[in-house]
């Protein structure tokens, strides 16, 4: 596909606008990042691979010479995905602030690099009708934003639906972006359709993980009404966290009582003993220990203190260590 030629000035309007869109994108995602001081749930192999795709996609806008304004975008997305990613090694994976932001600005100048010398070198033979290397530079960026939106669904499907660490800002931001910037192509004497692409994924993908998080609200509405009017955190409640994980190993253990077999009671220790487990049993008096375990012989009941008035038959069960002495 030739380059454009000309900009109709709906296309630079629009193209504009998906650029302010753009630009302020991630700066809702930033600020919700350093107030929590937590990145949980927003991978960061996502971040990485939208700097990455910035690179190429750069490359594809300047070299195709679509309108300014988009083609200034890819240069800010680029730069505040690295941002984000920064953001992410010092409060989710424990980096040093200096050394993750050395990392994030090496990584910056390295993009901007690369993608000044792939625009040197693929501009000269596109303008003489070789088309085939940036039609792959195009398909590239596609792709690396594709899979920058997978991992989030990894995450989605871990928690069962649920949406965490993404700013819903930043989201219809970013989708909003997108969709100025596909329709400035569309307004264009020749539509692109690699660049069409990269914005409809951007909004399908998304879309989608809006929709994810409105099903998993609909599914936990009455967990949400109960822990509003029991004056709790929804994460606080015990049935809400399979709601959140979807492994096995993640999942609260089964706690089943577990079943004891009373043998003998000592007259020195008070105590029921168990043949297996930990458990004992404390009896209140000796007739209610001889009357609740009938299979007990009366003469090995001990009479236990008492510790208060205690209603007649009363058993009180107790986690106690059933310690061995040994010779």
């Amino acid at each position: 596909m030739a380059p454009q030629t000309s900009i109709p000035l709906t296309a630079n309007i629009l193209g504009t606008i998906g650029t302010v869109f753009w630009c302020i994108q991630l700066v809702p995602q930033v600020w919700y990042n350093w107030r929590r001081k937590n990145t949980d749930g927003l991978p960061g192999l996502m971040m990485f691979l939208w700097a990455m795709c910035a690179i190429p996609f750069g490359v594809y806008a300047i070299v195709q010479n679509f309108n300014i304004p988009v083609q200034i975008q890819a240069q800010i997305f680029g730069t505040l995905a690295i941002v984000v990613w920064v953001q992410i090694l010092i409060y989710h994976d424990k980096w040093r602030r200096w050394t993750a932001s050395l990392l994030g600005a090496g990584l910056w100048a390295l993009s901007g690099g690369v993608e000044a010398l792939l625009i040197l070198t693929l501009r000269g033979p596109y303008n003489r009708g070789v088309e085939w290397p940036i039609i792959l530079v195009g398909v590239v960026a596609a792709v690396l934003l594709a899979f920058g939106l997978l991992p989030p669904y990894l995450e989605i499907r871990r928690r069962r639906g649920r949406v965490i660490g993404i700013n819903f800002i930043f989201l219809s931001i970013d989708t909003l972006g997108a969709f100025f910037s596909l329709v400035s192509l569309l307004t264009q004497d020749t539509f692109d359709i690699l660049g069409g692409i990269i914005y409809i994924l951007t909004m399908v993908l998304e879309l989608g993980i809006f929709a994810s998080h409105i099903v998993w609200r609909i599914r936990t509405r009455k967990l949400h009404r109960r822990a509003k009017a029991e004056g709790i955190a929804f994460d606080d409640m015990p049935e809400a966290k399979r709601y959140q994980y979807h492994d096995d190993d993640d999942e609260e253990p089964d706690a089943s009582p577990s079943t004891t077999i009373p043998v003998a009671v000592t007259a020195d220790e008070g105590v029921l003993k168990m043949e297996e487990g930990t458990n004992v049993v404390t009896a209140a008096t000796a007739e209610t220990a001889n009357t609740t375990h009938p299979g007990v012989p009366d003469e090995t009941v001990a009479k236990l203190p008492s510790h208060g008035p205690r209603e007649e038959g009363s058993v009180q069960s107790t986690n106690l260590e059933e310690k061995e002495s040994k010779p």
